[in-house]
């Protein structure tokens, strides 16, 4: 019964939030004018890749903004968008409940609009935090809710600077003519996994005994085993839980930090002034406040925490860095600054590299994005290595050229993803910046699509005939009107 009544209550929603969009006009009559191809083929408007929550909130963005000649692609099957269902592995989000974004401003397509309509304003109330999959749940909801097409299990494989537009090349074999793409693609999209460098690690040959926390992991073949964690963050933490509840006997994180970072300083800057006005800041401000949150660090959740702290078998390293992993095919040597441990298998918690020149599909532009370094002294660049190596995006999120002219139509590809922080804060990523970094995202696309076709755009408005008078008697047709009406 409870399950009919959550069925007619999500089913009310529905109905409710899509007379919202009708009121709004969603979705706006497209006003792009049609391009094509020499051959007679369609050009894409935008090709936007990836529809994790960032990916469908542009997508869906661009269909509100009247911009309908788009396709939104995803490698991943249905469900499996994002980390949600996939690699994240913490059982509620850290963020509160009542944060907004991916609805995009309309009432009746937030969280709490989907969650209180299976459990009512009073499990709203009693609602701690999100749980991770319903969350997933909601954003497939939104997706369902405002139309948005996805075309599942479809990669983007290359793109290339073409005569008069971009050429993407998909995992379908199609070569598509687009003229803006956007980016979407999750927390590695602007590089990949961050491996540690040791001795004698490779990460090519890691004989199924180590892994990197955001991959893919059969937690299952851990019961029984030793694990040892590389990090002490959120993600490490939660890998080492997740072992633990599956059956490992024994998870140990090891840090080279003396205690757990105290602070997460994201919080100081979680605010509509500081999102909307971090790119407007000059190059100075940005790299020092940017600087400064990388080398800070954030705290796991104290949920997290809990979770492990009541784990028989868990325990916390600190002030003891790994300085060699030497892997076998019966387990893993870990040589640390105190000791040499032997682990049925290692789960490095290690991170993301941002890296433009790791991306494959980039490669015909890599070697010319400008990245931060380009933007900064020698010493200031080799002292903040990380940080040198983020792109320098243009103020709507576009990459840049690093030679003016070398590679043309590079400030047509959009990056909004993790990589996008340095120089646009923490909007495409994190959830209550998507309300500043889509609309942001898209206008500058919708002024960029506009300001190419204005001579046709003004061309229609000199020709466009309405007429307002015919019913009158004072109508007067074109051809006997004076002036130029």
């Amino acid at each position: 019964m409870a399950d009919l009544v959550e069925s007619e209550g999500l089913a009310e929603a529905e109905r409710i939030a899509r007379r919202d969009l009708a009121r709004l006009n969603y979705p706006a009559a497209n006003w792009v004018p049609e391009r094509l191809t020499p051959d007679g083929r369609r050009v894409l408007d935008v090709l936007v890749v990836g529809a994790g929550m960032c990916g469908q909130t542009a997508g869906w963005n661009l269909l509100r903004e009247g911009i309908r000649n788009i396709r939104v692609i995803d490698q991943a099957p249905y469900r499996r968008e994002g980390p949600w269902n996939t690699t994240a592995r913490m059982p509620i989000l850290r963020s509160p409940k009542h944060l907004t974004g991916p609805d995009l401003g309309v009432p009746s397509l937030t969280f709490r609009a989907w969650y209180e309509a299976q459990h009512g304003l009073d499990g709203w109330d009693k609602l701690y935090k999100v749980k991770r999959l319903d969350w997933m749940d909601y954003l497939l909801w939104v997706r369902k809710v405002v139309d948005l097409p996805v075309e599942n299990g479809v990669a983007l494989q290359r793109v290339e600077p073409g005569e008069r537009y971009l050429e993407a090349t998909l995992s379908t074999g199609e070569r598509v003519h687009v003229r803006k793409l956007v980016l979407a693609n999750g927390r590695d999209g602007a590089g990949g996994f961050k491996w540690p460098k040791f001795p004698s690690f490779d990460p090519n040959d890691r004989k199924g005994k180590a892994f990197h926390t955001l991959e893919e992991i059969d937690f299952g073949t851990f019961a029984g085993k030793r694990i040892g964690v590389l990090g002490v963050l959120a993600t490490a933490v939660d890998n080492a839980a997740t072992a633990l509840e599956t059956g490992a006997r024994e998870a140990i994180c090891y840090a080279r930090r003396p205690h757990l970072p105290q602070v997460n300083k994201s919080k100081g800057v979680s605010f509509a002034g500081f999102q909307r006005g971090q790119a407007m800041l000059d190059d100075d401000w940005r790299w020092k406040i940017y600087t400064y949150m990388l080398a800070a660090g954030s705290p796991p959740p104290h949920e997290s925490v809990l979770r492990v702290q009541k784990l028989p078998g868990f325990g916390f390293r600190f002030a003891e860095p790994w300085l060699d992993v030497m892997i076998d095919s019966d387990g893993v040597t870990v040589k640390t600054s105190k000791a040499i441990e032997r682990f049925d298998a290692v789960l490095m918690g290690t991170g993301f590299d941002v890296d433009m020149s790791r991306r494959p599909e980039l490669a015909a532009f890599a070697d010319n994005i400008k990245t931060w370094g380009d933007t900064r002294s020698p010493k200031d660049a080799n002292a903040n290595a990380e940080a040198a190596l983020y792109p320098y995006l243009g103020p709507g999120f576009e990459l840049r050229e690093k030679a003016l002219g070398r590679t043309p139509r590079l400030g047509d590809i959009h990056l909004f993803n993790w990589g996008s922080i340095l120089s646009q804060g923490a909007l495409a990523g994190d959830i209550p910046g998507l309300f500043v970094g889509s609309p942001r995202l898209v206008q500058a696309i919708s002024h960029s699509l506009f300001r190419a076709d204005v001579a046709q755009h003004v061309e229609n408005m000199f020709n466009q005939e309405d007429p307002e008078l015919a019913p009158t008697d004072y109508f007067v047709p074109r051809d006997k009107r004076a002036g130029t009406l």
